[in-house]
């Protein structure tokens, strides 16, 4: 019986080589990650920074964050983070922020605490929400008052978005 010949390789594996180039090609960018990371996680802390303003892409929302006391917790900070992000991301009412943070899994007392700390403009973030709405589909006045009181904004919020949106 005669040998079989072997098979010829696609070009694309020939440039790799040896299986010494595959733990390189995929080990340098995990290594490079890994040394990175700990530069990720330096950036200041909510509590040592003075005075943060965030702008949304969207619209010309400012949220400064004001701390009440500087000796607060890890829980309290990362609450913090994530109700900027939410407002960065999103329009919510106050109590619908806090049940966000709370449904992420912060107590309410944190989730109270990072909201109390942002020094929002709830009648902007009622604006905003209001423009949202109508971006997507069709509400009456009314209607679109009523849904953002059940939001969570308050009466005179949810007037003053309609009245902005329209």
């Amino acid at each position: 019986m005669t040998e079989p010949f072997p098979a010829p390789q696609p070009s694309y594996l020939s440039a790799v080589g040896s299986p010494k180039k595959w733990v390189w090609l995929v080990g340098a960018p995990v290594l490079a990650l890994v040394l990175a990371a700990p530069a990720w996680n330096s950036a200041p802390a909510a509590a040592d920074v003075a005075q943060l303003t965030i702008a949304a892409p969207v619209s010309t929302l400012a949220v400064k964050f004001s701390p009440a006391k500087q000796d607060i917790t890890s829980s309290q900070r990362n609450a913090i983070r994530s109700a900027q992000q939410y407002l960065d991301y999103s329009a919510f009412s106050r109590s619908g922020l806090i049940h966000q943070l709370e449904y992420e899994g912060f107590s309410t007392p944190d989730a109270t605490f990072a909201v109390d700390s942002l020094n929002v403009d709830w009648n902007e973030q009622a604006a905003k929400s209001a423009k949202q709405y109508l971006e997507y589909t069709s509400f009456s006045r009314s209607g679109l008052i009523d849904q953002l009181v059940y939001e969570g904004f308050t009466r005179a919020q949810a007037e003053y978005g309609v009245n902005a949106a329209y």
